[in-house]
């Protein structure tokens, strides 16, 4: 039987944030500056604290003051063997039996901060963001929305990973509320678009991975190398405003539908952490073509869920429960088919899922779906019904993958929707 991992900081059973896990962050103190921890409990560990202290003075971790930053992307850069370097020294600094931090009580004072004290800022400067289209049932079933279920799916889906760059500017922290955004739609019965606020507004619960070590202009990442290019993952949430992008998709795909706010969690869990809950890529059919093929790809066992409350609930309610397994295509063939054409991926860019859903109505992952376009209105415990997200509701997206007795986690990421500017 596996024994959890015992650390000196006092860890809840509950928590997402153990020390098999350790996730990396960007934060700010009540004084001082933005700069790099992990979190451990309910507390952060300051990295630029053990960093002045000499601890990461190894070969693999020789560039000076990566943790002294306001991002990830200089230790991003430097690679797998860094990371895992780093992770080591960490661990074993932070273990029961260690005593250099344990019985050090200046040194305690100085690198540890609660959580709920230190404000949390966007892990990295992402220079380019790319959202993917790669959960069946969630294309399934937008695809029986709009062109029934003979043609569900377009040609081109199970061949390779279908995506669009999204804007990397709106790009958020958890916490961050969400405006309401204007834009053209065009009502089924009327004859020209009308311009106004969207009022089908929607969340997508996803997952998105951050790159390390980019590739050259013109040099594809085989899909066997990819996780040498991953660093690790983060919730999102792709703020949709539907009816817009119902009337402007057509033929280039989303724009304003989408570019106004996207949300991503500020724990960013490493592959290496999450190298306990990989679970074999289930057979694709047809075959993809060689390469988008690797013989030991695989998935990941997170389990989802996304809570909404609204304006006048207590408390928050699941309204969708899903996996990560449910995607289709694999993180590495998206970093494969993305690079494939020689894009220059950079450290610190963001690749993202694209709406998780399940095969069960309660594994939906967005209210499109889960509300079926409107028609099917969810009833909260409170009697208040909702098509789309409303004004004042507040939507919450958690994650974590189940150990034997621990759980590694990714927090949540949450937001809340404000009106529109009045015009």
């Amino acid at each position: 039987m596996f024994t959890p991992l015992r650390s000196f900081i006092d860890v809840a059973p509950d928590s997402h944030f153990p020390l098999e896990n350790l996730p990396y962050g960007v934060f700010r103190p009540a004084q001082g500056n933005a700069r790099v921890g992990v979190a451990i409990g309910a507390l952060v560990l300051d990295l630029s604290v053990l960093e002045e202290q000499g601890t990461f003075r190894t070969p693999e971790l020789s560039k000076s003051a990566v943790f002294a930053q306001d991002s990830l992307n200089s230790f991003l850069s430097l690679g797998r063997p860094a990371w895992r370097r780093a992770r080591e020294i960490i661990q074993h600094l932070l273990a029961a039996e260690t005593p250099e931090l344990r019985d050090n009580a200046g040194l305690r004072d100085h690198a540890f901060h609660q959580q709920r004290d230190v404000t949390m800022h966007l892990p990295a400067h992402i220079g380019d963001y790319t959202d993917f289209y790669s959960s069946y049932h969630h294309a399934h079933n937008v695809g029986t929305m709009l062109r029934g279920p003979e043609n569900a799916l377009m040609p081109n889906w199970k061949w390779l990973p279908v995506g669009y760059h999204g804007r990397s500017s709106s790009l958020v922290v958890s916490g961050t509320d969400v405006r309401r955004p204007y834009g053209q739609t065009k009502p089924p019965d009327a004859d020209a678009p009308i311009f106004g606020p969207s009022r089908s507004f929607d969340y997508e619960l996803e997952m998105a991975f951050l790159i390390g070590p980019g590739n050259g202009l013109g040099e594809p990442v085989p899909i066997e190398r990819a996780d040498e290019h991953i660093f690790g993952m983060v919730l999102m949430n792709d703020w949709s405003a539907r009816d817009v992008q119902a009337w402007e998709y057509q033929p280039l795909g989303p724009f304003l539908a989408k570019n106004f706010c996207t949300s991503i969690s500020p724990w960013v869990v490493t592959l290496d952490a999450l190298a306990p809950f990989r679970k074999p890529l289930p057979p694709q059919e047809p075959e993809p073509l060689p390469y988008l093929r690797a013989p030991n790809d695989s998935t990941f066992d997170i389990q989802l869920e996304a809570q909404l409350q609204t304006a006048t609930m207590v408390a928050p309610h699941v309204i969708t429960r899903t996996n990560f397994q449910n995607l289709y295509w694999s993180i590495a063939q998206q970093l494969a088919h993305h690079t494939v054409g020689g894009c220059n991926l950079q450290p610190g860019d963001l690749l993202a899922s694209g709406t998780i859903s399940g095969p069960s109505e309660e594994s939906r992952g967005c209210m499109l779906e889960l509300t079926w376009r409107g028609a099917n209105p969810l009833t909260l415990p409170n009697g208040e019904t909702r098509k789309w997200l409303e004004d004042g509701d507040a939507l919450t997206i958690r994650g974590w993958a189940e150990g034997d007795g621990y759980r590694v986690g990714f927090g949540e990421v949450s937001g809340r929707v404000l009106p529109a500017i009045t015009r």
